[in-house]
């Protein structure tokens, strides 16, 4: 049982390195359009395309990732006995771990 768990992290922390890409992704769409009209965040001054070109180009690689992530993961995740909740808890930690560390060695 906890053997597919550490499988699972090990595949996760692998996925979270490209994984990287489609979070920046995300985060830039979301801190020049939603964020920054609520006042939470400021839009970048030379963005002046609107949303229209985000989705499509960059929509479709964000979903390929999303799909190679959820399939990979449920192999494993079948394999694994242990709680599904920890299973996934753990997966969405590990993915993100890359991309935290990138944040905190960029503060520092």
């Amino acid at each position: 049982m906890r053997k597919w768990l550490v499988v699972g992290a090990g595949l996760n922390l692998v996925l979270g390195v490209p994984g990287l890409v489609p979070v920046w992704m995300v985060w830039y769409l979301l801190s020049n359009w939603p964020l920054a009209e609520l006042g939470w965040t400021q839009g970048e001054p030379t963005e002046n395309d609107g949303v229209w070109p985000w989705f499509v180009v960059f929509g479709p690689f964000v979903l390929l990732f999303a799909l190679v992530w959820w399939f990979a993961n449920r192999s494993v995740r079948r394999r694994d006995g242990g709680s599904g909740a920890l299973y996934w808890s753990v997966a969405v930690a590990a993915v993100f771990t890359p991309t935290a560390a990138l944040v905190v060695a960029g503060a520092l």
